[in-house]
């Protein structure tokens, strides 16, 4: 069963790619919606410092951390191992600035306003050529072992994957092409 942060953002665009291939889900709304049992998380693009702030005002963080990064409480030590992540755009930025669970350095607006977003076709290592959407999106700036980089467009890191975290720049749920969703799930 997989979850989608739905507090704000294109979370129902996820929920109809997952949808198209069979794969259950449901929303997190609330801290009780949280603590349903989940085996993967998506968490969608959209903007990024509201989405922070509903995941602190909803008291959402310890507990998403937590299953992020596989601990066993809040103070970080080690437990069971992560649950599989697929974090686009936003996403990306809260998983690498906000929740701090994949270690990458993320410039937000990387190719610049809305005006600067853009669609094209890239190598997703792993995939192979895949379409992606670019909508205000960062760019990874800094990514070392043990994260792999995922692909690249313009010379920039727009994927990378850690463990079982996928961050991506883009959106493939604005895409028909549902092979990075595939991937995701076979974690």
């Amino acid at each position: 069963m997989t979850a989608v942060l739905a507090v704000q953002g294109d979370f129902f665009e996820h929920e109809r790619a997952l949808a198209s291939l069979g794969e259950p889900y449901f929303e997190i709304r609330c801290r009780a919606d949280a603590e349903k049992h989940f085996d993967r998380l998506v968490l969608p693009g959209g903007e990024s410092t509201v989405q922070r702030k509903l995941v602190t005002e909803l008291g959402l963080y310890d507990i998403l951390r937590e299953r992020i990064a596989g601990t066993d409480d809040a103070t970080g030590t080690a437990g069971r191992g992560g649950i599989p992540v697929l974090a686009t755009c936003a996403g990306l930025i809260l998983l690498a600035d906000y929740f701090r669970t994949l270690p990458v350095t993320v410039k937000r607006n990387a190719y610049g306003r809305q005006t600067g977003s853009f669609a094209t076709v890239a190598d997703f290592s792993g995939i192979g050529t895949i379409p992606m959407t670019f909508i205000r999106a960062p760019a990874v700036e800094e990514a070392s072992s043990p994260v792999t980089v995922k692909s690249i467009v313009d010379g920039r890191i727009t994927g990378v994957q850690y463990k079982k975290q996928i961050g991506i720049a883009f959106h493939p749920e604005m895409d028909a092409d549902s092979r990075l969703y595939q991937y995701f799930l076979s974690l």
